[in-house]
């Protein structure tokens, strides 16, 4: 599990929790060095190197997040290690705008994905399908909607490694039982005015991404 700063700590937390509960992977965080990676607003420690990364994993993840995401799509270390490492993962795997990164890596050519609902459609431009799915499925690629679909993506994870009984005993014991007091949950729920509003509150971070996807579509020769 990639950690790095600016990311958005949900992101990581729930499937690390969906991760945890199975007690039969070992989990590591990685970062550049160890150490706490501040994550929107608090601390997620990172126990393993990236060279300290074995070479070879069953699940390769990354979260999203605001703009330490857009720096993550065109570091360039970060994006040699995500495409090491796929090269061997069963599975590669975001949530949120994650996505962006590993498409920002080249991994994402002609599958479906998906990622938070501001910048979905963009992942077209670095050769994903974007799918208005909360979970989606493509061969060895999952990728999970925004932040809250985090746990959607890892009971599914989890459901795919061990199986059904499993997964849903695992969303027993942490208690995942969604009921919202709104349901506001995505555009079309929450309808256009509230849709606007957040539209404009992150309008220079969607126009953040935007120069970071132009410049990476001329590194990929897109």
């Amino acid at each position: 599990m990639l950690a790095y700063p600016g990311m958005f700590a949900l992101d990581l937390v729930a499937p690390f929790a969906v991760f945890s509960s199975m007690a039969s992977h070992d989990i590591r965080i990685v970062w550049k060095e160890k150490g706490v990676v501040p994550a929107s607003g608090i601390g997620v420690e990172a126990n393993t190197t990236l060279s300290e990364c074995p070479d070879e994993v069953e699940l390769l993840f990354v979260p999203g997040g605001s703009a330490g995401t857009v720096a993550m799509m065109e570091d360039r270390e970060i994006l040699a290690f995500l495409s090491s490492r796929a090269v061997k993962a069963r599975f590669v795997t975001s949530v949120c705008t994650g996505s962006l990164i590993l498409a920002s890596a080249g991994l994402l050519r002609g599958k479906k994905a998906t990622s938070h609902w501001l910048v979905r459609d963009r992942l077209a431009q670095l050769g994903a399908i974007p799918t208005q799915q909360r979970v989606v499925v493509d061969g060895n690629v999952i990728t999970g909607a925004g932040v809250t679909a985090g746990s959607d993506f890892a009971l599914t994870v989890a459901s795919i490694l061990q199986g059904e009984k499993i997964a849903k005993a695992v969303q027993l014991s942490i208690e995942y039982d969604p009921d919202p007091p709104f349901d506001a949950g995505s555009p079309a729920k929450a309808g256009p005015e509230i849709t606007r509003f957040v539209e404009g509150v992150y309008a220079g971070l969607t126009g953040a991404f935007d120069g970071a996807i132009s410049r990476r579509r001329k590194d990929l020769s897109l």
